[in-house]
């Protein structure tokens, strides 16, 4: 199990010692672009200046990655609790439908216990009229009818009349009797209708209330995260502006100083220019296959043919929001967690990164093998000649495609690639 990051809690001591270390973040690297070299100063100490800023690029640098993780690891917390919350929701529907049928078997019960009540009174109203009548007889014995009879044929009527009388009565107390223990039966089962649908009703309450609050613990430890990351962000680009203007100054002083000395002494014409340096040519283009599987060129490096076959390993995957970013195992992928994984395969990433971690990764330009493209909302990647994305490449999740995107050329991306490639 991924150990969560922070307290889910929302203001705890961790989210405000985040939040406060963003405040001091800006203003310390306030003061650090303040802190400027003198309109005078000589070479040695613009270096020194230089030498300080590039120290401190590469601090927040690596402050940077730190966060990108953490928000990476964030973000599959995140996707997992969304996940989690709507399988509760899936749940809680069929329990709602329980509950309902439930409930329709609780209104037929009732009137099925108005029923059996109408019959019982009816029965009891049938009982109290044999009783009064035999009551009123005095329940003549059959002694007295053969006594009182005219005729053995009279008595036998009489005999069997009484006996139809006997056994009507027996059968109607027998039938009161059964009528009564349905009715307490009835009352009984609805009272436990009722009270599983108030426990099953409370403990989907609660559950949905506790989904609720750590998907939203969560998503506030994220905003935090990103604030904070931004601040990184534009510390870096203010050191980096700070960085051209003290290169340009060290240039011009430079430039002041050979311009110096060649008025003071000859150029000797046996120093040849520098060579200027030549790019790496393009590499070869993979081939898309039926399949929508991609096959590496001959010529590619190992890395690359590792990549293309990772990429390979996902392609019939699902698009799932903050897949692959929890862990590079995903039962499916976004866009930046589909090509952090492709990379992944080729040892270029040992963690994965969002789209906005993407674009301070590698080296920064169009790559001859590999160039990933991605902006503060989607990432992609051009990989020996064909593009890995999961927007507008003919799927519903990653896929490879030898054409671009008509939507992605809109867009402003920034273009970086690994070291080498």
């Amino acid at each position: 199990m991924r150990p969560n990051l922070f307290d889910n809690r929302s203001g705890t001591p961790s989210s405000r010692l985040l939040a406060a270390a963003a405040l001091l973040l800006i203003a310390v690297c306030a003061a650090v672009v303040m802190r400027a070299a003198p309109a005078d100063a000589t070479i040695a100490e613009r270096q020194a200046a230089l030498a300080d800023v590039r120290d401190r690029q590469t601090a927040i640098s690596d402050e940077l990655d730190q966060s990108n993780q953490q928000i990476n690891a964030l973000i599959g917390q995140v996707s997992e609790a969304r996940q989690a919350e709507e399988a509760a929701a899936e749940e809680l529907r069929a329990k709602e439908q329980e509950l309902a049928a439930a409930e329709d078997e609780l209104e037929a019960g009732r009137e099925h216990l108005a029923r059996v009540r109408e019959h019982l009174r009816a029965a009891v109203k049938e009982l109290s009229k044999i009783l009064v009548g035999v009551y009123k007889s005095d329940d003549p014995d059959m002694v007295e009818l053969l006594i009182e009879s005219s005729n053995w044929e009279d008595a036998s009527v009489d005999a069997t009349y009484l006996d139809r009388v006997h056994e009507y009565q027996e059968d109607t107390v027998a039938r009161v009797k059964d009528l009564r223990s349905e009715v307490e039966a009835t009352v009984a089962r609805l009272a436990g209708t009722k009270e599983r649908i108030a426990a099953a009703r409370d403990d989907l309450a609660a559950k949905h209330q506790a989904l609720a609050d750590q998907r939203a613990s969560l998503e506030a430890q994220e905003q935090q995260l990103y604030a904070a990351r931004a601040a990184r962000r534009e510390t870096l680009r203010q050191l980096a502006a700070r960085e051209g203007s003290l290169e340009d100054g060290i240039a011009s002083a430079q430039a002041r100083q050979a311009a110096a000395a060649a008025a003071a002494e000859p150029a000797d014409p046996n120093v040849a220019a520098p060579a200027p340096s030549v790019p790496a040519p393009n590499g070869s283009t993979a081939t898309l296959n039926p399949d929508g599987s991609a096959t590496a060129p001959a010529d590619a490096p190992q890395q690359v043919k590792d990549v293309i076959a990772a990429a390979n390993a996902i392609r019939d995957r699902p698009y799932v929001w903050g897949g692959g970013h929890g862990s590079f195992e995903s039962s499916g992928y976004d866009c930046s967690g589909a090509v952090s994984y492709a990379l992944h395969g080729g040892g270029f990433l040992s963690s994965p990164l969002d789209s906005t971690g993407f674009m301070s990764w590698g080296e920064p330009g169009v790559g001859n093998w590999i160039t990933v493209y991605a902006n503060s909302g989607h990432a992609y990647a051009v990989i020996a000649g064909l593009r890995w994305d999961t927007s507008d490449s003919g799927g519903d999740g990653p896929s490879w495609a030898d054409y671009s995107s008509s939507w992605e050329q809109s867009q402003s991306f920034t273009a970086v690639h690994p070291a080498g490639f």
